[in-house]
């Protein structure tokens, strides 16, 4: 009697040595596409980090990201389940041949996959796949090759989804990116001027912009500030992108909060200081009635006068429990 197949990544396996694991999966139901799209997703996924992402997070400067999955920062995580995603797309549509080797034949689909897989991506918002100035944009600012080349940047953020702190575009990154463009290091000009010149003449193409920038940009992911901006009246310095409702927004703010809180439980438990008193400093401090107002100086807590923390804090068996949980999480991290 044949030997029967320890997990689905192991049927992906057989099959590609057969041959037959595009056909199977294309001819099976939803749940067998499921279970075998599973099993390809447990085979590529180690394949990719280290023939792609682990070299990638060594160049971006994220040593810690370049240890292991378990070690990616958010951003990062997303990154790479976008890039595995991608290559199980293509795997289980093009291993139509006996492959004897899954994960050597995997690593020359990567750059392939994750390239077709991004362009998918960006079609999907809307996003231009291969973003290139047209010619009426490039007319429209004089052959300038600054401005052509920043509208191109442009054209292609928007279809990225990281973003930019509580900017709507990389102010920063494109101030040296000019500097490096026109040799001219001296140059006070700010960067802004450049993008508001491009927008202008963008929107010169209504219907243009607003499939590929305005809409593009509207499916970003607009992350909150820790503290309310501090900024005089009428100023501009700090644009608005109110591109999610307040709920959203409360609800980035609150998984923020949450994340800083265990960053600072964890460097102190590991610096040794005792459990308990760490949980109930950090949790008064975040989410207390001393707990920093977030956005608009408004409340985002259900608890505004921070009576339900503070029964928490006077309850020691509900500590115990919480300092339980932190730990078990430190000790995975």
């Amino acid at each position: 009697m044949p030997r029967l197949l320890a997990t689905a990544a192991d049927e992906v396996r057989s099959l590609a040595r057969l041959g037959t694991l595009a056909a199977t999966v294309a001819g099976a139901d939803e749940p067998e596409r499921l279970r075998l799209t599973g099993g390809a997703y447990s085979v590529v996924y180690p394949v990719v980090y280290t023939g792609l992402t682990q070299g990638m997070e060594r160049r971006r400067g994220h040593p810690a990201c370049a240890v292991s999955v378990r070690h990616l920062t958010d951003d990062c995580l997303d990154r790479f389940h976008d890039d595995v995603e991608a290559v199980v797309h293509d795997v289980v549509r093009r291993a139509t041949a006996p492959i004897d080797n899954l994960d050597a034949w995997i690593c020359g689909l990567i750059n392939s996959a994750t390239v077709n897989g991004h362009r998918r991506r960006r079609g999907e918002i809307g996003a231009l796949q291969r973003p290139r100035a047209p010619k009426w944009l490039v007319d429209g600012l004089g052959g300038d090759r600054w401005l052509v080349h920043l509208a191109v940047q442009m054209l292609n953020w928007v279809g990225n989804p990281v973003t930019a702190g509580t900017n709507v575009w990389p102010v920063d990154s494109w101030t040296m990116l000019r500097c490096r463009f026109t040799g001219d290091w001296d140059a006070a000009a700010d960067v802004r001027h450049d993008i508001e010149a491009v927008l202008r003449v963008m929107r010169t193409k209504r219907e243009w912009y607003e499939r590929y920038v305005e809409g593009p940009l509207g499916h970003k992911h607009v992350p909150v500030p820790r503290y309310a901006p501090e900024c005089p009246a009428g100023d501009q310095d700090t644009p608005a992108l109110s591109l999610v409702d307040i709920g959203e927004r409360d609800d980035l703010y609150m998984r923020e909060l949450a994340h800083l809180a265990m960053t600072a439980m964890r460097t102190r438990l590991r610096a040794g200081e005792d459990p308990a008193t760490v949980v109930a400093e950090v949790i008064a401090v975040a989410f207390g009635d001393g707990a920093v107002p977030a956005l608009d100086g408004g409340p985002r807590l259900s608890d505004t006068a921070g009576d339900h923390v503070g029964r928490i804090l006077r309850d020691q068996g509900r500590i115990r429990d919480i300092v339980a949980a932190v730990l078990a999480v430190v000790e995975d991290l």
